[in-house]
């Protein structure tokens, strides 16, 4: 599993607290498919090239007002797919958003402090529910939206 380690400072791009750690992602272009999407995402953020293998799920959450980036209410929909490492080299985004792009072993993930969007990929990869959806993931603590 790759966790992205955010900057202490700065703008971030995940919908996480600065320093804590968030899965590759971001937002899908005007007129881009979210399958290609990811894959862009992936390069981006870690520079490693990937495949899509599956779609695992949607989450569809509010974020709110006093937890948002810019203060102000919004929703939020994920698409999660699995995706498989092809190439590429495991480093840091360019642009400073992503201070450090790290392998992290899932037993390992429940000690960083994370975006609530990492568990809710673990749980939909690890139970691949029928419908795509698994319950909110409370936050607090080491959990942050």
């Amino acid at each position: 599993m790759a966790a992205c380690r955010t900057k202490g400072s700065g703008s971030v791009k995940h919908p996480t607290s600065s320093g804590s750690s968030a899965l590759p992602g971001g937002r899908v272009e005007h007129v881009e498919d979210p399958f290609d999407a990811v894959i862009r995402e992936v390069a981006e953020e870690t520079g490693c090239d990937a495949m899509v293998e599956r779609l695992l799920g949607v989450d569809s959450r509010v974020i709110p007002a006093a937890a948002a980036r810019a203060g102000v209410e919004h929703q939020n929909v994920g698409i999660f797919y699995r995706v498989r490492i092809t190439g590429g080299k495991l480093r840091p985004e360019p642009n400073g958003d992503i201070a450090e792009s790290v392998w992290t072993a899932i037993p390992e993930v429940a000690c960083l402090r994370r975006s609530s969007l990492v568990d809710i990929g673990l749980a939909l990869a690890q139970t691949v529910p029928a419908t795509g959806h698994v319950a909110p993931v409370p936050v607090g603590g080491l959990i942050q939206h």
